[in-house]
């Protein structure tokens, strides 16, 4: 068995470990009468609400897809927003389905690099500071909450100091090495913000479809903090590490575990939703413009013969 193959057993591998440790984890933190409290506030929302998280979720997505499509333009790559957001929606997709270690973002790299005139260096720049741009507008959100939560008892000024710095010296680092991607920062950031602020309406959605009627900013805070699991290596979209993550802030910030997983629980399955529409695309592979789509051992050999 060749080193590729070995890395790819042990990815997988680690995958399964992760996302079994999680639900591990979590369910030893629940007991019957949590589980049951749970189903029966999931069972018991209000599905005009539901219907509003799906809503603004789905026009999060449709920024970000549009987000990502403005830094392709950084590099030279003019696809049209339609064509775009299919592709968007198949990544989506094969993020949460696809085996092995590429993932969505992996599959677009390559699919791109495939059918258009452009190298694999650029393409993945543009994704990689798409993914930054997210995180910085994730910064930003969850700075504004701390400032709503006096809890943390962390001054307006330093936190507002914090952002600040951190917004330059992410400036800065794109005038000395990425410039192309600073002609156009300001709509590309404003769409991440916009991005972050949908999904934060749609988990607000969520609460009020369970009937909260408490303070929003410290269950929106966790919401938005535990987003950074996606990064996580796990199977199904980090399924069970984000609920994990959620229950565990909860509890340190002395929360509702119950309102914390409810609100997990029902994004993943709202996520799940708009990413399965993607599966139109494997079928009519002619609305990407190819007679089929490469499949995952495809794309993963011909990524590794580039390495090597």
């Amino acid at each position: 068995m060749d080193k590729t193959k070995i890395w790819a057993i042990s990815k997988n591998l680690l995958k399964v470990l992760i996302t079994v440790g999680a639900f591990y984890w979590l369910f030893s933190k629940l007991d019957p009468k949590d589980i049951q409290e749970v189903k029966e506030a999931l069972l018991s929302s209000n599905p005009l609400y539901l219907l509003l998280a799906l809503i603004f979720y789905f026009i999060s997505i449709v920024i970000a897809s549009s987000r990502l499509n403005s830094f392709f333009k950084a590099i030279g790559l003019n696809l049209p927003e339609r064509y775009n957001f299919r592709l968007y929606l198949l990544g989506l997709l094969y993020n949460f389905f696809l085996p092995g270690g590429i993932g969505g973002d992996g599959y677009k790299i390559f699919f791109i690099k495939k059918n258009f005139n452009i190298s694999r260096k650029k393409v993945l720049g543009a994704v990689f500071f798409d993914r930054l741009s997210g995180l910085w507008a994730l910064g930003i959100v969850s700075g504004a909450l701390i400032i709503f939560m006096p809890r943390f008892a962390i001054p307006n000024s330093v936190t507002i100091a914090v952002l600040l710095i951190g917004t330059l010296s992410y400036l800065y680092v794109l005038r000395l090495f990425f410039k192309e991607f600073l002609a156009n920062f300001v709509i590309t950031h404003l769409k991440a913000l916009f991005v972050q602020g949908f999904q934060a309406i749609a988990a607000i959605c969520i609460l009020y479809s369970i009937g909260f009627d408490d303070k929003f900013s410290p269950y929106i805070f966790i919401f938005m903090v535990t987003s950074l699991t996606a990064i996580i290596p796990s199977i199904g979209g980090a399924a069970g590490v984000r609920d994990s993550a959620m229950v565990y802030l909860a509890n340190y910030l002395m929360l509702d575990k119950h309102f914390s997983l409810i609100i997990s629980m029902t994004f993943y399955i709202i996520s799940l939703i708009v990413a399965l529409s993607g599966i139109y695309y494997i079928f009519r592979p002619q609305r990407l413009g190819a007679d089929r789509l490469p499949s995952a051992k495809e794309v993963e050999a011909e990524i590794d013969k580039e390495e090597e």
